[in-house]
């Protein structure tokens, strides 16, 4: 139930302090006069640190797996299965130093499943968002070929490099959001705060003012007497604009400009590329069917256009031709990269290849966000110089002008 806090003031005068348990506000207030007091003041009690620290853990136990927990899990089984653990005793043990509540459930509903005489392949299928399809058909294929650790090892692997880019993206677009932050920060600071004490200096001489300087002291009034609607504004913008990629057209358009932006394209090329060959690499060399991989192939590739011509592929394959039919008609991948695939389906050594290529285009998106770093910083350094400067221009300008006419006056 929970607690009130309360002052009150008794039948002799005497004024009482303390933490009651009713069911709700009401019961305190009329337990409180029952005892011949006079209700002052009665709010819920705050939570002690020690109850706050629970729900926070609980919270925190509670959110749903990541996809470090998902390596975590599966480098462990991997062990374990190698140790010659049966999976359900693996399942059970995982399943015990599990603290995230979330995935001990699911890990259990997973062995509770195969208690009940289905495949692993089978039982994890049933938790999606959770198991991709990647992950699915490598489990069915090693349970095909009695190599169930080994396959584990190279989910692991695979879910590893997948985090890791991950990273290095997020960081990369990470780091040119955090600078344009600061030089909007800096510049509304200087619009609000330092341009109003300088609007007394200049009264009454407006009609001398330089051109910058007048354009920067309406800026000046208008942000100080209309904040509000540039916040309105700016959110407006950013929420538009987040639901407009949702859509289908939006994000067609989101997707291909990030393939076409001049200093972003070659680092999301990279990705795209390592990502989709990387997964068709180790589709196939997994033993999962050709259309499979390739459908699979266009789910995670992370770009409706590659996705798109990878479901070409498909189409094209399962009408009997070759994969590179389709792939020398696209402008998504270098024609190099076509006719290193096309000579890997000849010579039926398709997926070492793509491993390969993938491990190239790997080594290429590491080169080209270090290479985006470092052409941002220095653009936004300039920009942020060059926006401070103009302001110290505007201000300054005035007043060597102003002293100018009185020395010579």
């Amino acid at each position: 139930m929970p607690q009130y806090r309360y002052q009150s003031r008794s039948a002799s005068g005497r004024m009482q302090n303390g933490v009651m348990t009713a069911q709700d506000a009401a019961t305190a207030a009329s337990m409180l006069r029952s005892q011949n007091h006079h209700v002052l003041q009665l709010s819920p009690a705050l939570a002690s640190k020690s109850e706050v620290s629970s729900m926070l853990k609980k919270l925190n136990y509670s959110s749903g797996p990541t996809q470090k927990d998902i390596l975590d899990f599966t480098t462990q089984l991997a062990v374990m299965i190698r140790a010659g653990i049966s999976i359900r005793n693996a399942l059970d043990g995982i399943a015990d130093q599990m603290q995230n509540q979330n995935f001990k459930k699911t890990l259990i509903q997973i062995k509770v499943d195969i208690e009940a005489g289905k495949q692993f392949s089978e039982a994890i299928s049933r938790h999606p968002r959770l198991f991709g399809p990647l992950y699915v058909n490598m489990v069915r294929a090693s349970e095909m070929s009695g190599s169930f650790a080994r396959m584990l090892d190279r989910i692991a692997a695979y879910l590893a490099q997948e985090i890791e880019t991950r990273r290095m993206v997020v960081g990369a677009s990470i780091y040119p959001g955090v600078i344009a932050t600061m030089a909007i920060g800096v510049t509304m600071f200087l619009l609000t705060f330092v341009l109003p004490k300088f609007a007394t200096v200049f009264k009454g001489k407006e009609a001398a003012l330089p051109g910058p300087t007048k354009f920067l002291m309406a800026l000046s009034n208008f942000t100080v007497e209309y904040w509000w609607v540039m916040l309105v504004v700016a959110l407006a913008g950013v929420i538009g604009f987040l639901a407009f990629i949702r859509t289908e057209l939006g994000g067609f358009w989101w997707d291909k400009f990030k393939l076409t932006a001049p200093l972003m394209k070659r680092m999301f090329r990279a990705l795209y590329i390592s990502r989709s060959l990387h997964t068709m690499g180790e589709l196939l060399n997994a033993g999962v069917p050709m259309l499979d991989t390739l459908s699979i192939t266009a789910d995670v590739s992370g770009n409706r256009l590659y996705h798109r011509m990878w479901r070409a592929v498909h189409s094209s394959v399962k009408q009997g031709r070759k994969i590179q039919t389709t792939l020398g008609r696209s402008n998504l991948l270098p024609k190099s990269v076509v006719q290193m695939i096309s000579a890997g389906e000849e010579s039926g050594k398709l997926g070492e290849v793509l491993d390969e290529i993938s491990t190239y285009y790997n080594k290429l998106l590491r080169d080209a966000i270090k290479s985006v770093t470092s052409m941002i910083e220095p653009l936004m350094i300039v920009l942020m110089g060059s926006i401070v400067g103009f302001i110290a221009m505007a201000i300054i300008l005035p007043i060597f002008k102003m002293s100018s006419l009185v020395s010579g006056g």
